[in-house]
């Protein structure tokens, strides 16, 4: 049961899974919103440019049918000519291009969005095979492409049959009214239809951009065996990441032990606990933990403090405290400075006592001042 259930594709698709598929170029595209959006493009950019083109038209063929002699028979002056008056026809033009172009854009990222992939342009041996091209002919994803384009039919004929009911008087007149007129008219008309016609797709649109999120999202659904598998891959699997943290406590052992033949004193428990001092008097500050380490690491400590005569005084509270609160490199609690200073007071005057400039000093008394918060 468990395996059947591992192989079903139930659960949401990752951040991850997501953006490799963008990177194939694998996203949500809806057609009809990018067709529904050029055609509606199309219709505002004669609406806006459309005048200023009848114009330049206009101004153009009467151009081309009040040729003179002298420019129909030399094919310079007629070449000057021609390029002239199709060079009106070209700003309205480029902005109905423009308008037309933005559309296009705007339809066909509104879902999903911009991506550039060199994936999607790969050429895939699976596109040339006959039997995957079966596959895609009857499959679902070809069904739902024939519904779409019913609906596609149904909505534009029954949309295209009221038009015409509801314009079939003013067509019919339109053989009545004087010229021009019925020309400006007939334009109208159509100019009217056609974004009618347009408009209409916004219904398919409505209906195939959802669907297009939601098949996309199910393409990629995963199952648990695929998130657990990939969470391995992002984060490491527990044996590596295990490994990794033996080493990184190994280097941070090894960097402890390379501090302590700096240190000052050796704080001890005295079997248990072990925790190494630094106190650099031009620098001021506070002392500051250089190591600390519990069992066979507080034995370790003591070696080494030992082999490089380092002091090592008998404090179990003050040890205790030190190393529960405190970390290596750092500072140590203001609370425990008077029992500090105490124990470096002495290892100083020990110094000196030693080096025959002073007598020898009293030891570091047993009850060192440690709030009762900071005893373990």
């Amino acid at each position: 049961m468990a395996e059947s259930d591992s192989g079903e594709r139930s659960e949401e698709p990752t951040a991850k899974k997501l953006s490799d598929a963008r990177k194939k170029g694998q996203i949500a595209r809806s057609k009809e919103l990018g067709t529904m959006f050029v055609l509606v493009g199309t219709a505002v950019a004669i609406v806006i440019v459309g005048d200023f083109l009848v114009d330049a038209m206009s101004t153009m063929m009467k151009r081309l049918f009040s040729l003179s002699r002298a420019e129909a028979m030399d094919i310079h002056a007629l070449y000057n000519v021609v390029r002239g008056s199709i060079g009106q026809i070209v700003v309205p033009m480029m902005w109905i291009f423009f308008i037309i172009i933005f559309a296009a854009f705007v339809g066909n990222t509104m879902l999903g969005g911009m991506s550039f992939s060199w994936d999607a342009m790969k050429p895939k041996a699976s596109k040339l095979s006959p039997i995957a091209g079966f596959k895609r002919m009857f499959g679902v994803q070809a069904a739902v492409e024939l519904l779409k384009s019913l609906m596609k039919f149904f909505v534009v004929f029954i949309v295209a049959f009221l038009l015409l009911t509801s314009l079939f008087d003013q067509i019919l007149g339109l053989s009545l009214e004087a010229i021009p007129l019925n020309f400006a008219h007939a334009v109208k008309l159509l100019l009217g239809m056609f974004i009618t016609l347009s408009l209409s797709l916004i219904i398919i649109a409505i209906v195939d951009a959802p669907y297009q999120v939601w098949n996309h999202n199910r393409q990629l659904k995963m199952t648990k065996q695929e998130i657990k598998d990939e969470h391995k891959n992002t984060e490491g699997s527990p044996e590596i990441k295990g490994r990794i943290r033996r080493t990184q406590y190994e280097m941070s052992q090894r960097r402890m032990m390379s501090e302590v033949p700096e240190s000052d004193v050796v704080i001890t428990n005295p079997t248990h606990y072990s925790v190494a001092l630094k106190y650099d008097a031009k620098v001021g500050g506070a002392p500051v933990m250089a190591a600390k380490g519990i069992d066979q690491m507080a034995l370790h400590i003591r070696t080494i403090a030992k082999e490089h005569n380092i002091e090592i005084i008998q404090s179990p509270a003050l040890a205790r405290s030190l190393y529960y609160t405190a970390e290596a490199g750092d500072e140590i609690p203001e609370e425990l400075f008077a029992a500090v200073a105490q124990i470096l007071a002495f290892i100083y005057q020990l110094e000196q006592h030693k080096k025959g400039r002073a007598k020898k000093p009293i030891p570091v008394a047993k009850n060192l001042p440690i709030p009762e918060d900071f005893r373990y």
